[in-house]
C-alpha cells in the first residue's frame, strides 16, 4: 500500500462517526473536504441525552440518517447543544479514540489527557499512575479525598465527581470505551466544580464502533493486561460491550494494582428518536499510596512510609439516555442514572501518642500529642491535659511504655448511592431571520451517604510495616495494642466517626447562540445552581457535625466568536461559576479538631462556597493544503480565573495526614496557551506550550507546622505567592510517524519547570525540580487482523517527582530517622509494554471513523 494511498484512506476515515451509518448497513468511504472539523455539545447532555453526537463534521458530508432521509445541504442536522467549533467562545481541547490507543499499555484515560493537553500537569501523591491529581490551569480533579476539587467531570451526561468528597476516579472508566474526551472552559453550564473547566467525556455504542476485538500485554512490574470489546448494529438496535482487567505490583514496594471494569450499552434508533441503556461495573484495588521521606529515597527510589496502605473502590452505575425529535427545529433530550460507590481505605501511620503529661492525672498512660492545641477560656492546666487520654471503645486506658514507636491502623469506609436525571430542551428556529441556537434544561443530582472510620493502636515496626498483635517480635509484649475505636477523653484529635447524610444538586440552565453575520456569533445564558448537604453524627462525639447547609448562585457566560476566514477565529468570553463545599470540607472545617483526612470528621464553623470569574480569549484556525497535503491547525489564549473565597487543606502538628479546611480571601490562575499540529496521510506532529500564574491573592497566616521555615507552626502567605504543585510553564511536543503503511513510530516529550512542595504556601522553600518525560510507542500491522504494540514509558529513565510535602523530622522506628522533612513521590521510572491487539472477521471493521485534525 502506498503512503498516497494510505493518505486517501485516513482522509476516508475522517468523515463521520461510525455510530451515524444506516444501522444494518456498512457506511461507504468517500473523501471529505475539511472545512469544519468539530461539532461540540456545550452542556453535559448530548444529542443522544448524553451519549455521543452524530455529526463530527459539519458542512462535510453527512451520516446517512436512519430510514434514508438525507438532512440540509449545508450538513447534518445539529440537535441539542451541538455547535461547530468556530462558534463557540472559549477553549475546549479534544482527546479522541485513536489518541487513546497509543496509550493503550497504560491502561487509563490520564495519560493521553496530560500528554495533548495544553496546561494539564499530573501531581503523583499516591504512588501509582493510575490514581494521580490532573491539575488543567491551577484547578484539580484528583481521587484522594481531601484534596480541593476545581473541574467537574462528567461521563455520558452524568456528573461522576462522587458525592462525599467531588473526587473523580478516572482509573475506573476503561478507556478503550471512550469515543471522545472534550475539556471544556468557561462554561457555568456544567455546573458545580466547573471553576477551571469541565471534562466531557463521551463512551461508545454499538452505533459508533463495530467488530470484535481483544488486546493483551504485559511488560514492567509484573503487568499483565488485556480487554474485549464488542460492538454490534442490527436493524434499529445496537450493542456495545466490554471487559478489562489489570495486575501489576508496581514500581515502589507493597504497592500492588489490580482494576476489573465492565461497561455496556444497548441502543434502539428510529428516525426521530434515540435511546440507550447504560450499564458500568468496576473494581480496583491498591497498595502503598504516599509520599516517601527523601531520606529513604536516596537510599533506594523503591521507598515507601509506613504500610499497610491499601484503598479498595467499587463503582456500579445504571443509565438510561434518551433523545426525541419533537419537531423539525425542537428536540427533546435527557438521562436518568443510579449510581453506588464505596470505597475502604486502611492506612498504617504514625500515632503521635505520647506519656500523659506530669500536669495531667494520667502520667504513666497513653496520651495524645497535644501539640497545637491552647486550653480554652478560664480552663485549668489538669483539665486541659486530661481530654488528651486515650481511650479504647470499652473506654479503657492504655499503659504508656517507653521506647515502642506507637503507630495505628487507620481505617475508613465511604458508601454513597446516588441517582437524578437531567432534561433539556434545544431549538433552531430562526430569530429575526438569523440563525439561533436555543437550549433550556435542568439537572437534579441527589446521593445518600455514610462514612465511618476508626483506629486501632498499633506499633512501628523497623521494618515500617505497622502490626497491632501485643505479642511484638521486636518489642515484646506491648499492653494495648490491637485496641480498636480509639478516641482521646476530649475526642481531640482522634475520635472515631460515623456519619450519614445526604446531598441534593439542581440546576436549571439556557444557552442561546445567535449568528448575527456568517461570521459573527453571539453566545449568552446561565445556570442557576443549588445545593443542600445534610449531615448526622451517629457517634455523640461531634454534635455539630448534625446540621443543613444551602448554597445556591446564579452564574451568567457571555461571550463572542468572529470567523475573519478559515485561518482565523476569533474567540472571547466572560462566565462565572461556582462550588459548594463538600461534606467533608463542610465536616472538618474546625483547626481545634483535625481531620485524619479521610478518617475523622469532626464539628465545624461552616464554610462558604467557593465563587470564579473567568475571562478568556484567543484566536484559533486551520491551514489545509499546507506542506505535502498537510493541514495545519493552531491556537493561541488567554485566560484568567478570580476565585473568591477559595478552599484549602492545611496540616496540623504531629501529622501531615490531619488536615482542617479554610476559605482564603482570593486565589488567581492566569496564562496564556499556544499550541498547533500538522497533519498529512503519514505524519502527526504537535507541539504546545502554556504558561499557568496560579497565585495566592490575600495577605495572611497558615498553618504549615513540618513546614521547616514554619514559625511555631504557622507560615506567612504574601499576595503573588504561588499555589504549590502547579508548574508554571509547560511545553509539550510529539510526532506520530508512518515508516511504511503497517508500521507507525510515535515519539513524545513533556518537560515542567519547578513548583513548590505542597505545605510551602510561602513559597521559601526549594522547589520540586523541573523535569522532563520521554515515551516512545510502535505499532505494526501483521495482518489485517492482527497488530502488535510497544510503549516505553521514561524512556531516558529520568528520576524525578510530581508531588512533594513535608514530614516531622525525628526517629521513626529502630534506626530510621528522618532529617530531611521533605517527603516526595518518584514518579515511575523506565517501564517497557508489549501486546497483541486482534479483531476478528474476514473483513474487520476499523476503529470508529474520526477527524483526523486535532481539534483547538
Amino acid at each position: 500500500m502506498s503512503l498516497r494511498a494510505l493518505r486517501s484512506s485516513l482522509i476516508a476515515s475522517a468523515s463521520v462517526l461510525a455510530g451515524s451509518v444506516l444501522p444494518g448497513t456498512v457506511q461507504a468511504q468517500q473523501a471529505v473536504t475539511l472545512d469544519e472539523i468539530s461539532v461540540v455539545s456545550t452542556t453535559p447532555v448530548g444529542s443522544g441525552g448524553g451519549n455521543s453526537s452524530q455529526a463530527q463534521i459539519f458542512n462535510g458530508p453527512g451520516p446517512v440518517p436512519p430510514g434514508g432521509s438525507v438532512g440540509p445541504s449545508a450538513g447534518t442536522r445539529l440537535r441539542g447543544s451541538e455547535q461547530p467549533l468556530y462558534k463557540i467562545p472559549s477553549t475546549v481541547e479534544s482527546v479522541t479514540a485513536s489518541d487513546l490507543t497509543i496509550d493503550r499499555a497504560n491502561n487509563n484515560l490520564v495519560a493521553t489527557l496530560a500528554r495533548r493537553t495544553p496546561g494539564i500537569n499530573l501531581s503523583d501523591s499516591q504512588g501509582n499512575n493510575n490514581r494521580v491529581d490532573v491539575t488543567y490551569r491551577g484547578f484539580t480533579a484528583s481521587p484522594v479525598q481531601g484534596v480541593p476539587q476545581g473541574l467537574a467531570v462528567y461521563q455520558n451526561g452524568v456528573r461522576i465527581n462522587e458525592a462525599f468528597g467531588d473526587v473523580v476516579n478516572f482509573d475506573l472508566i476503561p478507556s478503550q470505551a471512550i469515543q471522545r474526551i472534550d475539556v471544556v472552559t468557561g462554561n457555568p453550564v456544567f455546573g458545580l466544580n466547573a471553576l477551571g473547566g469541565a471534562v466531557n467525556i463521551q463512551m461508545k455504542n454499538g452505533f459508533t464502533w463495530q467488530g470484535t476485538e481483544i488486546a493483551a500485554w504485559g511488560g514492567s512490574d509484573a503487568r499483565t493486561a488485556g480487554y474485549l470489546q464488542y460492538g454490534k448494529v442490527s436493524g434499529p438496535w445496537s450493542v456495545y460491550f466490554t471487559g478489562d482487567g489489570l495486575n501489576d505490583r508496581g514500581w515502589r514496594y507493597e504497592s500492588p494494582s489490580t482494576i476489573g471494569r465492565l461497561y455496556g450499552d444497548v441502543g434502539y434508533r428510529s428516525q426521530d428518536s434515540e435511546f440507550h441503556l447504560i450499564g458500568m461495573a468496576a473494581r480496583s484495588f491498591y497498595g502503598a499510596a504516599a509520599a516517601t521521606p527523601v531520606d529513604f529515597t536516596h537510599r533506594d527510589p523503591r521507598a515507601i512510609f509506613t504500610y499497610p496502605q491499601t484503598t479498595s473502590t467499587d463503582v456500579g452505575t445504571l443509565q438510561l439516555t434518551g433523545r426525541v425529535d419533537i419537531s423539525p427545529t425542537w428536540d427533546l433530550a435527557g438521562n436518568a442514572y443510579f449510581r453506588r460507590f464505596s470505597q475502604t481505605y486502611v492506612d498504617g501511620n504514625d500515632g503521635n501518642f505520647e506519656n500523659c503529661s506530669s500536669r495531667s492525672s494520667f502520667r504513666g498512660f497513653l496520651c495524645y500529642q497535644d501539640d497545637g492545641f491552647s486550653p480554652s477560656a478560664g480552663q485549668s492546666q489538669n483539665a486541659f491535659r486530661n481530654q488528651f487520654l486515650i481511650l479504647g471503645q470499652q473506654n479503657q486506658r492504655i499503659p504508656f511504655r517507653a521506647n515502642v514507636p506507637y503507630g495505628t491502623l487507620d481505617t475508613t469506609k465511604t458508601e454513597a448511592t446516588g441517582f437524578g436525571g437531567s432534561l433539556q430542551a434545544s431549538n433552531h428556529d430562526r430569530v429575526f431571520d438569523l440563525p439561533n441556537t436555543f437550549v433550556v434544561g435542568g439537572s437534579i443530582d441527589t446521593a445518600n451517604y455514610s462514612f465511618k472510620s476508626s483506629s486501632t493502636l498499633g506499633a512501628i515496626n523497623p521494618n515500617l510495616s505497622i502490626t497491632t498483635d501485643p505479642n511484638n517480635p521486636f518489642y515484646g509484649t506491648v499492653p494495648g495494642l490491637g485496641t480498636t475505636q480509639l478516641r482521646s477523653a476530649g475526642a481531640l484529635g482522634i475520635a472515631p466517626s460515623s456519619v450519614n447524610g445526604s446531598n441534593v444538586y439542581m440546576g436549571l440552565y439556557t444557552l442561546d447562540t445567535l449568528d448575527v453575520t456568517d461570521r459573527l456569533s453571539l453566545t449568552a445564558g446561565a445556570r442557576l445552581n443549588f445545593a443542600r448537604i445534610e449531615s448526622a453524627d451517629l457517634t455523640g462525639f461531634s454534635p455539630d457535625v448534625t446540621g443543613s447547609h444551602y448554597y445556591n448562585k446564579i452564574n451568567p457566560v457571555a461571550g463572542l466568536t468572529y470567523r475573519f476566514f478559515d485561518a482565523l477565529n476569533l474567540y472571547g468570553s466572560y462566565s462565572e461559576s461556582n462550588r459548594a463545599p463538600t461534606p467533608l470540607e463542610l465536616a472538618c472545617a474546625n483547626p481545634d479538631r483535625p481531620c485524619l483526612l479521610p478518617n475523622s470528621l469532626v464539628a465545624d464553623p461552616p464554610l462558604k462556597q467557593v465563587t470564579g470569574r473567568t475571562y478568556e480569549v484567543g484566536f484559533r484556525g486551520q491551514l489545509p493544503n499546507t506542506y505535502d497535503g498537510g493541514v495545519i491547525t493552531y491556537k493561541i489564549g488567554a485566560f484568567r480565573t478570580d476565585l473568591t473565597n477559595d478552599i484549602l487543606s492545611l496540616a496540623t502538628p504531629g501529622n501531615t495526614a490531619r488536615a482542617y479546611f479554610v476559605n482564603v480571601p482570593s486565589t488567581q490562575r492566569q496564562g496564556i496557551e499556544v499550541g498547533s499540529e500538522y497533519t498529512a496521510d503519514y505524519l502527526r506532529v504537535y507541539a504546545n506550550y502554556a504558561l499557568v500564574d496560579a497565585t495566592f491573592q490575600f495577605n495572611g497566616t497558615l498553618s504549615s507546622p513540618n513546614n521547616p521555615l514554619a514559625d511555631d507552626g504557622a507560615i506567612q502567605v504574601r499576595k503573588g505567592n504561588v499555589v504549590p504543585l502547579v508548574p508554571t510553564h509547560q511545553i509539550k511536543a510529539g510526532f506520530d510517524y508512518f515508516i511504511t503503511p503497517d508500521w507507525q513510530v510515535g515519539l513524545y516529550v513533556q518537560a515542567f519547570s519547578s513548583s513548590y512542595y505542597r505545605g510551602d504556601e510561602s513559597n521559601l522553600n526549594r522547589k520540586l525540580p523541573p523535569y522532563y518525560v520521554l515515551n516512545l510507542q510502535t505499532k505494526y500491522q501483521v495482518t489485517k487482523n492482527l497488530e502488535i504494540f510497544g510503549l516505553i514509558n521514561n524512556l531516558t529513565n529520568n528520576r524525578y517527582a510530581t508531588f512533594g510535602t513535608f514530614a516531622e523530622p525525628g526517629t521513626v522506628a529502630g534506626n530510621l530517622r528522618i532529617s530531611d522533612p521533605r517527603t516526595t513521590t518518584l514518579a515511575q521510572p523506565l517501564s517497557i509494554y508489549a501486546g497483541i491487539r486482534y479483531a476478528f472477521g474476514a473483513d474487520p471493521v476499523p476503529m470508529s471513523p474520526e477527524p483526523i485534525i486535532r481539534k483547538y
